[in-house]
């Protein structure tokens, strides 16, 4: 299993990136599929995640109204769009997949995913 993170770079305040999350050896539909991030010397946090079959979606608060994850089975890729970029969301952000299972809050714990991509920059700077 495999998860290829891309889609990083660098940008404005205001401006917009989206993250995608390719998936190997795993069909992620059948997965919960979380986005974490980790600043400069923060612990990882995380970010959203989209539920197995329903993709049923849920953001920590601070990126609600502003991210949307979502996922295209076709690709076996999942997407955060990212809008409205602030230099706080300055992270490097990491996918992950957990097997269903557990409740909502389980999956906005690191703990709880199985498998993790390898992480991407995204910097938001003047």
């Amino acid at each position: 299993v495999q998860l290829q993170a891309s889609g990083g770079g660098s940008v404005q305040p205001g401006g917009s990136l989206r993250l995608s999350c390719a998936a190997s050896g795993v069909t992620l539909n059948h997965l919960y599929v979380g986005w974490f991030r980790q600043a400069p010397g923060k612990e990882r946090e995380w970010v959203s995640y989209i539920s197995s079959r329903d993709g049923i979606t849920y953001y920590t608060d601070s990126v609600k109204g502003r991210f949307t994850t979502s996922r295209n089975n076709a690709k076996n890729t999942v997407y955060l769009q990212m809008n409205s970029l602030k230099p706080e969301d300055t992270a490097v952000y990491y996918c992950a997949a957990a097997y269903p299972g557990g409740d909502m809050n389980h999956y906005k714990s690191e703990a709880f995913y199985n498998y993790w991509g390898q992480g991407t920059q995204v910097t938001v700077s003047s």
